[in-house]
């Protein structure tokens, strides 16, 4: 991550209800992928599926608003 993409997400988890969601969602899949993969909570392999599918939706939602909210600042400031 660029210095300017932290930027922006720390702008977005400050002022974005959105943003913080997902970033609050995507951090909880994460865990909960990691604890099925190293066989913490047993978990089939269809439903780990899922909770991957999710969190790599739920990361490419927050890198929309990353992208959108970089390009809005920087239209601003031209």
């Amino acid at each position: 991550m660029t210095d300017n993409e932290q930027k922006v997400l720390e702008r977005l988890l400050e002022h974005s209800d959105e943003f913080r969601g997902l970033y609050d969602r995507h951090n909880e899949l994460k865990a909960r992928v990691r604890d099925a993969e190293l066989g913490h909570v047993p978990m089939d392999s269809m439903r780990l599926g899922e909770l991957k599918r999710e969190k790599l939706r739920t990361k490419d939602r927050m890198a929309m608003l990353i992208a959108a909210h970089g390009e809005e600042r920087a239209a601003s400031s031209v």
